[in-house]
């Protein structure tokens, strides 16, 4: 069975634990381990402050969307902003890399999707905005609604 939620909200960097808590409270119905709950967590955070900071370069303006789907043991989250996208993908995704040194920013936001999501798929164009899809297999999750 398909079970889907829509979010959207402000960006801003407040929004990004509420963001995070909602995913993790819908996604909490397939009975996910901790270790998978956190892991989640971690990705929306990731890929919300993203979409606050690179997007819409901390414009209150912006608009974040988050669609969560499950299915079965399988979590698809697509983060999705309309703001300035990424001139180079495939730059993005390297290590350390990042276009807001001033702030101290770590770079790693794509390699902590990468590494804790089963796929990742980024669209990006310029002016229009970013998506983010990830994929998530649970391991040991209940089939919805028994």
């Amino acid at each position: 069975m398909r079970n889907e939620m829509n979010l959207q909200f402000s960006a801003l960097s407040q929004n990004e634990s509420f963001a995070r808590v909602t995913v993790a409270a819908f996604i909490a119905q397939l009975d996910p381990t901790m270790n998978e709950l956190t892991e989640i967590k971690t990705v929306v955070s990731e890929a919300v402050t993203n979409a606050i900071i690179h997007g819409y370069d901390n414009s209150p303006d912006g608009i974040v969307y988050i669609s969560v789907i499950l299915e079965d043991s399988i979590v698809k989250l697509t983060i999705r902003d309309e703001g300035i996208g990424i001139t180079d993908i495939e730059e993005a995704r390297q290590p350390l890399y990042t276009t807001k040194p001033e702030l101290e920013r770590s770079g790693m936001g794509f390699t902590i999707m990468e590494n804790f999501m089963d796929e990742i798929k980024i669209e990006s164009n310029e002016e229009k905005g970013t998506a983010i899809t990830l994929v998530k297999h649970l391991s040991k999750s209940k089939a919805l609604c028994n």
